[in-house]
Formats: structure tokens, sequence, C-alpha cells
């Protein structure tokens, strides 16, 4: 069942990335919050080796996205609120990559994450404008949530925190070039990177729960 529901997230991914290239926005409509729903199918049905409170809050994590993708792909720009979405489905994981082992604070994982939180707000600050506030919190946020996944890893070494960490990176990744397409650069290849790595992230991420 698992493998069946992952081949139709990729199929609906890639239908989704090939519609946004192609400005087709019923397909667009149809198969960006269609593949989210599918990943949150697949950790729905999956065996758990995880918590209940942690499936819980992956799957409410999830839910959030949804929502932020929604707003996102809406011809009226509804920027802060896919941000506030989006916002909210990251606190889900930081809870739930805390829940396990309680919040840990260990240099060697707080020290890459620092660095790689000031090279991305250092880049992109000079350009966000009266977005500046909400990118500022956004990044805080999301930060907390890759730091959380590895001291999760790092306390745990289990399967599912090695595939929550993965994907916690995965997810830093895709927003750093959604936000840099957005705020200081567009570049064509943007979108594929963005929402290849942004589904791979959600894809891993619903796969440790």
């Amino acid at each position: 069942m698992m493998s069946f529901i992952s081949i139709w997230i990729l199929t609906s991914a890639i239908l989704h990335i090939r519609a946004d290239y192609a400005h087709n926005l019923p397909q667009t409509y149809v198969f960006k919050p269609l593949t989210v729903v599918l990943i949150l199918t697949l950790a729905l049905t999956q065996s758990p080796e995880v918590s209940t409170f942690y499936r819980d809050l992956v799957l409410a994590g999830l839910g959030c996205s949804f929502c932020g993708d929604v707003f996102l792909m809406l011809p009226s720009d509804q920027f802060i609120k896919g941000l506030l979405s989006f916002l909210a489905a990251h606190v889900c994981y930081i809870v739930a990559f805390s829940s396990e082992c309680g919040v840990q604070a260990h240099l060697g994982y707080i020290l890459p994450v620092l660095i790689v939180g000031i090279v991305l707000l250092r880049i992109l600050l000079p350009h966000t404008g009266k977005m500046t506030i909400p990118v500022i919190v956004y990044a805080v946020v999301i930060l907390l949530m890759l730091w959380q996944a590895v001291e999760r890893w790092g306390m745990a070494q289990s399967h599912s925190s090695m595939l929550a960490a993965i994907g916690a990176v995965l997810f830093v990744l895709s927003d750093a070039i959604l936000a840099y397409n957005r705020f200081a650069r567009q570049f064509t290849l943007a979108r594929l990177v963005n929402l290849s790595t942004y589904y791979l992230a959600q894809w891993l991420i619903a796969l440790s729960a």
C-alpha cells in the first residue's frame, strides 16, 4: 500500500510541476493540493513506528501545509496567509520532533543551524522590504524545526528520526529557494527545485510517522 501511494504522490507531484511551468492553472489547482492529500493519506495508512502523539502532530502539520498550498496557489496574493499556515505546520513538527527526547540543545547541532540561518537572512533581508519581520519570524521557526529534527536524530538514532531529519533539511532548502526566487532573484529552475524538495521533504516526514 505504501509503495502504491508513493507512486501516486510522485505522479501527482510531477504533474503539478509540469502544470506550473506550462502555466496551466486548472491542472495546478488539481495536482498541487492533491499531492499533499496523498502524502497525508500515506501517513494515515502506514503502520506507525512512533507514538500516536507524534503521528497526530505530523498529520496536523500536513493539514496546515495543505492550507498553505491552497493559499499560495490562489490568483490573489495570499502570501501572508500561506506563510502563517506553514508557520503552524512547522510548530506542529517542532512539537512532534521534541516529543520523544524533550527539547535538546547540543552545540554541534545548534551551530550549523545558526550559520545556515545567518547566511540565508544576510542574502534575503536586503530585498524583503515590508516583509522583513514576517520573513525573520518564519526563518526562526523553520530553523527551530530543523534544529529539533537533527537533535532527535542524534538522540534517538531511529529510522523515523533519520527520515524526519532529512525531510527537515530538504524543507529548509525548499523554502530558501522559494524565498530567494521571490525576494532576491528569479531563476528558471526555481520552481522545479523548490517543489521537488518540498514534496520530498513532506513525504519523508510523513514516512517518519
